[in-house]
């Protein structure tokens, strides 16, 4: 391939018709997630400065998501904005559009995007990156737009105000049902997401408490639902029996061998036919692919994710590449590689390199990577840990999971605030402040116009990338 091609046109909506010009070879990555970024940072260091390529990043949001972070973001032990990096300072050689993926035009290799301000973009190809990852799966239960979800920062800022809220309700209320229906909290999916979010709010709960003297620590009721035998499926019977023992001793209900049949405002319908009045109500029950990666014409698994080579190239379309929660990525024995944080940062390195041999004319490498682990955070302290099959819990293993994931976190800087905010939260409760995303009344025509501080938040509400 030639280092630099002759072209008619590159369309900007935002900015007219660029004409006749030298062009380098452009990547286009689409998400800002671990694949996304990943992928960025390592083809950025391997190619540098050199003006024959151009690397262009395309993200929602302009931060990086520490995804495991977020737990202890929602409950206020670290600062929200301090499990997040911005995007920019991580890539020295590559351009940042921060944007919505529209659509994607195979034939002609463009991209069409928008900003939440209303811009419109259309960015031209030579190879593709889909790293757009996966959202909530709202399809599966009826009602599902009554529950909250937990994937990004707008999730964790509203389940954290929804508890808060709820606190506040049950203070003032004098009628027992109702009093009781604000302090029930229901959790429906019993994987990783559903567990760890349960163990933190236990955590948060019962800090909470000391701010709240008229509510009794037996009035809280947390309920985590599971479909299956049992809870934590992804990790060895005996660590997710030590999870619930947990769980049990803290007074959470968990209810195995039962899922949620509809969802309505404030109420649960479960599948034995019984129902649960809670106001707060937050679904983990597993994910779907992005709607832009639902609706591509590409060759995809049953779960929907895009099916690629052993080198994540798309089946079928050269110089199309996917990694992440959206790709299925054949492992030795064929089998697609598990949806894990820890693999789609080591895809995107792979892919990086990959990228960089192939154009400099060389083959690229097949991904493989054996899983190191998988580790979970339980609140009070408390974790569980399968490191290459050996089975660690309790406070060690919590100590693990936090060391482990303060140092994916890139850039020193952020570490030490993340250590910071640990070493306070060690003497200081958490607040009970809410943080409020309702835009500002004007004053003049009584209605309402949105804050500078409220509209990051709520465009974060839109489909989710690579976590």
């Amino acid at each position: 391939m030639e280092a630099y091609r002759f072209v008619a046109s590159l369309e900007a909506d935002h900015k007219g018709t660029f004409m006749s010009a030298l062009q380098p070879i452009r990547v286009v990555i689409l998400g800002g997630g671990f694949g996304g970024v990943y992928a960025s940072r390592r083809l950025g260091q391997l190619l540098g400065s050199d003006r024959r390529y151009e690397i262009t990043l395309v993200s929602r949001d302009n931060y990086f998501l520490m995804c495991p972070l977020l737990f202890e973001a929602a409950s206020g032990v670290i600062e929200l904005n301090h499990a997040v990096n911005p995007i920019r300072p991580l890539l020295k050689h590559t351009q940042f559009v921060n944007a919505l993926v529209d659509s994607i035009d195979f034939e002609h290799r463009t991209v069409m995007a928008h900003s939440v301000a209303g811009d419109r973009y259309t960015l031209a190809y030579d190879h593709l990156v889909l790293a757009l990852g996966a959202v909530t799966n709202r399809h599966r239960t009826p009602g599902s737009e009554f529950a909250l979800g937990f994937k990004n920062v707008s999730d964790a800022v509203l389940v954290r105000n929804r508890v808060i809220q709820a606190f506040e309700r049950a203070d003032a209320e004098s009628d027992p049902e109702r009093r009781k229906a604000n302090l029930t909290f229901v959790v429906i999916g019993g994987g990783l997401v559903g567990v760890e979010l349960v163990g933190e709010l236990t955590e948060f709960s019962r800090r909470l408490l000391r701010n709240y003297p008229r509510i009794r620590p037996e009035e809280i009721r947390l309920v985590l639902l599971q479909h299956g035998a049992r809870i934590l499926p992804e990790m060895a019977e005996g660590l997710a029996s030590y999870a619930e023992r947990q769980f049990q001793k803290r007074g959470v209900e968990i209810r195995t061998h039962v899922g949620a049949d509809r969802i309505e405002p404030e109420r649960v319908w479960l599948s034995t036919g019984e129902s649960i009045a809670a106001s707060t109500i937050v679904l983990a029950a597993g994910l779907e692919p992005n709607p832009v990666i639902a609706r591509l014409p590409l060759a995809k698994d049953r779960a929907g994710r895009v099916r690629t080579d052993e080198c994540m190239r798309v089946v079928d379309h050269p110089g199309v590449w996917a990694l992440g929660d959206c790709a299925a990525i054949p492992d030795e024995q064929g089998n697609a590689y598990p949806t894990l944080a820890q693999h789609a940062m080591r895809e995107g390195k792979r892919l990086g390199e990959n990228l960089a041999a192939v154009l400099a004319g060389k083959e690229p490498k097949p991904f493989r990577h054996k899983n190191l682990g998988t580790l979970a955070a339980l609140g009070h302290h408390r974790g569980i840990a399968n490191l290459m099959g050996l089975p660690v819990s309790g406070f060690f293993a919590w100590w693990i999971w936090r060391s482990y994931y303060l140092f994916q976190m890139p850039r020193w800087e952020r570490r030490l605030r993340i250590m910071v905010d640990w070493t306070v939260g060690l003497f200081f409760r958490p607040e009970p402040t809410k943080i409020d995303l309702d835009p500002e009344p004007c004053p003049d025509s009584g209605h309402r116009m949105e804050s500078a501080a409220a509209q990051p938040m709520l465009a974060a509400t839109a489909p989710a990338g690579d976590m």
